[in-house]
């Protein structure tokens, strides 16, 4: 006999992230933290300056600096939603 077995979750009983996580998501949503530099291979690397130290922290390497700066958009794009989504699911469409 083959069961199916469905669950269902409200939003309130999805595992929330910490006040230090979703201020990290903020601190990387803004591209005046984030920096490119330019590797002795010739690679450019994108790095994001931590939040607590003046210490940055790479996170990808790339062959172009257009390429490495796509990279950044695409990060802060990421986190922008992440932030963004925090409140709940959106509603997209209702129906009469």
């Amino acid at each position: 006999m083959t069961g199916f077995f469905y669950s269902t979750r409200t939003w309130n009983s999805q595992p929330q992230p910490s006040k230090e996580t979703v201020e990290l998501w903020k601190h990387l949503a803004e591209k005046k933290n984030w920096r490119i530099v330019q590797l002795p291979n010739g690679f450019y690397q994108t790095e994001y300056q931590d939040k607590e130290e003046d210490t940055w922290i790479d996170v990808t390497r790339r062959e172009t600096v257009n390429g490495a700066e796509a990279a950044i958009d695409g990060s802060v794009e990421h986190y922008s939603k992440k932030i963004e989504f925090l409140n709940g699911p959106k509603v997209i469409k209702t129906f009469e």
